[in-house]
């Protein structure tokens, strides 16, 4: 789940398993594909790329892979259009969810996660009946082992970006106006900072915090399942998990 809940903590800890997952790799290559069929194959002029690339790296993707996935889309990948899908609606236990796909079938896509909101006790609803509640914000990662953060920090001011966020476990969270992302990811690959990821998320206003392990795990089995669809390349929600809660899943 792309966002920085607790819950999100957690996703990252178990990402070097994931990973290993042939529909990891599925999901970044598309991104790649359409990235550089969007907006070209220099990374240097096209954000969006940059901000793919990073993601592969962050995910242990061969070079290759990349190269070919940016070859794919600057050709133009016959036979596939990709168009990008925005679904909105609640999930278990009232929790806004938003549904980001990317898809050549626009029918199966919405058959797949239709299914998935009503086998765990979610609603689809219509455009804007929950982005509303909340806000596009660009997001740059950067892996606390691998810079003093006194030394990031200084480069931040220097761009622009509007915080830091040094309280995650293992990474630096930088936010930018969604605008300013590519010229704050530049910048600092060009002072030598390594970016895990970056990239465009969604930010809720206001989180809803859950206290109990069960309704907890509802929701976690909800957004797996949102997240295991091939179609689906980022899930935004507005939950997060209480300490003691947080404590008992890890058990």
């Amino acid at each position: 789940m792309s966002g920085h809940s607790k819950w999100s903590t957690i996703k990252h800890k178990k990402g070097a398993a994931d990973a290993k997952r042939s529909k990891v790799f599925t999901k970044v290559i598309k991104e790649i594909t359409v990235a550089a069929r969007l907006g070209g194959e220099d990374p240097n002029a096209n954000p969006r790329l940059r901000s793919a690339i990073a993601l592969a790296k962050s995910v242990n993707m061969p070079s290759d892979n990349v190269a070919k996935a940016i070859k794919k889309g600057v050709g133009g990948g016959k036979g596939e259009n990709w168009e990008t899908i925005i679904y909105e609606g609640y999930g278990p236990n009232n929790v806004a969810v938003i549904v980001e796909c990317l898809t050549d079938n626009r029918n199966r896509t919405i058959s797949s996660i239709r299914a998935a909101f009503g086998k765990n006790g979610g609603n689809i609803g219509a455009t804007n009946s929950v982005m509303y509640m909340f806000d596009r914000k660009g997001f740059i990662e950067v892996d606390k082992k691998k810079i003093d953060e006194e030394a990031l920090t200084e480069y931040v001011l220097e761009t622009g970006a509007e915080d830091i966020d040094s309280t995650q476990d293992e990474v630096f969270l930088i936010e930018t106006d969604p605008s300013n992302l590519g010229d704050t990811h530049r910048y600092l690959e060009e002072k030598g900072v390594e970016i895990k990821t970056s990239g465009i998320d969604l930010t809720p206003q206001n989180r809803i915090e859950i206290t109990d392990v069960n309704k907890a795990q509802q929701v976690i089995r909800f957004i797996e399942a949102l997240e295991d669809d091939d179609d689906v390349q980022k899930v935004f929600s507005n939950f997060d998990i209480n300490d003691e809660v947080l404590q008992k899943l890890n058990a």
